[in-house]
């Protein structure tokens, strides 16, 4: 069983940078894809980013792309989300889950965080 906490969210401003991590508990972490996901106040959550097990291969949505970075360190059990040149927009809820099936955009998660707030100001 894998239990994500997410952390390093907080208030920044238009254009900062921010790093969230999500640390796993359980054995199996190193042998799945995990993924970051977003849901700002009266949205559906929305796919941000995607990591396969061994870090060689990722996605990400194209809001986010050449702004995010998403990377893994096995040997801590963490998952990474570098977050710069922030927007207003991605103001949200940010949680990690483990990816069990299909592709990255659609496929199904679980284990599903609690997540951390990012808030971006003007």
């Amino acid at each position: 069983q894998v239990q994500p906490v997410e952390s390093g969210g907080g208030l920044v401003q238009a254009g900062d940078s921010l790093e969230l991590s999500c640390a796993a508990s359980g054995r199996t972490f190193n042998y799945y894809a995990m993924g970051w996901f977003r849901q700002a106040p009266g949205k559906e959550p929305e796919f941000v980013a995607a990591i396969n097990w061994s870090g060689s291969d990722a996605d990400y949505a194209d809001s986010v792309r050449g702004r995010f970075t998403i990377s893994r360190d096995n040997a801590k059990n963490t998952v990474f989300l570098q977050m710069n040149s922030l927007k207003l927009e991605d103001t949200a809820i940010y949680y990690c889950a483990r990816h069990t099936m299909g592709p990255y955009r659609s496929g199904t998660y679980d284990s599903r965080g609690q997540g951390t707030q990012v808030t971006v100001s003007s």
